[in-house]
């Protein structure tokens, strides 16, 4: 892989996976249970928009006998994308104490394995970002309709048309980042909501130059609870792509200031 930025090897990385929740009761236990069977470097960050279901009480009733379970509260439901700042500003704001190297994105419904979260930290030895593709040869999506299936890989396919990016699963939410990687972009620029905010940090993190890697996972439909996804998150994530295609091309006509040229993407194989 090419690129300026330089990679300090990472052994049992200091992680904090960050879980957005709303009305999760029915899978919050089960998955933060998971995650941090992982290994004692990875700690949780449940954010909870207010579930009126009570996830947030079960989640400060869990963090009260572990210390490596912690509960941020938010007083309204205003979306994925803000969800994810407060967690990353939490995590970055607390890094000089707590000496988090990485922080990760994990869907709280059991969709994404939380045991195959060392796959994606070993990937990071030579990137700013890994990525969880379920798009990749040996990915796997397990329990969708077909027409959930088109409409995720179509949805990929319109990212990658217009945005000009190398990813197989831009939109996908289980994912990666070195904590100095996320330190280095401007978080306050970020308006998205929906699962679009997944596009919009993909593509800064390659228009700033570093380096993105992809690797297969495994995704689960929910068993338990209601899926997030409505027709409003659909429609903004057409139209901010749309609107951000559009710049990129007037940016490549010389209107505006160029785009930083972004890093190679690097598939890795699965492990078995």
């Amino acid at each position: 892989m090419t690129g300026n930025t330089t990679h300090a090897p990472l052994t049992d990385p200091r992680t904090l996976v960050v879980v957005p929740t709303y009305d999760e009761a029915e899978n919050i236990t089960r998955i933060v249970r998971r995650t941090l069977a992982v290994g004692p470097h990875v700690e949780v960050l449940v954010v909870d928009d207010g579930s009126p279901d009570g996830t947030g009480e079960i989640a400060d009733a869990l963090a009260a006998s572990e210390s490596r379970l912690h509960v941020l509260h938010r007083t309204e439901k205003n979306g994925l994308g803000p969800a994810y700042l407060a967690g990353f500003a939490w995590a970055l704001d607390r890094s000089a104490g707590r000496s988090y190297d990485v922080v990760a994105e994990m869907d709280a419904d059991g969709s994404h394995l939380p045991e195959q979260l060392p796959r994606l930290l070993e990937a990071l030895d030579r990137a700013d970002l890994v990525l969880g593709s379920r798009w990749l040869p040996e990915g796997a999506v397990h329990g969708w309709s077909r027409h959930r299936e088109l409409l995720s890989r179509g949805g990929n396919v319109y990212v990658r048309a217009l945005l000009r990016v190398p990813l197989t699963d831009a939109t996908g939410g289980y994912r990666v980042y070195r904590a100095e990687a996320l330190r280095s972009l401007d978080l306050t620029e970020i308006a998205s909501a929906g699962y679009c905010f997944q596009v919009d940090l993909a593509r800064r993190v390659l228009q700033a130059g570093l380096a993105v890697r992809e690797v297969p996972i495994d995704f689960h439909e929910r068993e338990h609870g209601a899926s997030k996804m409505t027709g409003d998150i659909v429609r903004e994530a057409l139209w901010r792509v749309s609107v951000w295609g559009l710049a990129d091309r007037l940016h490549r006509r010389g209107r505006a200031r160029a785009v930083p040229v972004a890093a190679p993407v690097v598939a890795l194989p699965r492990h078995r």
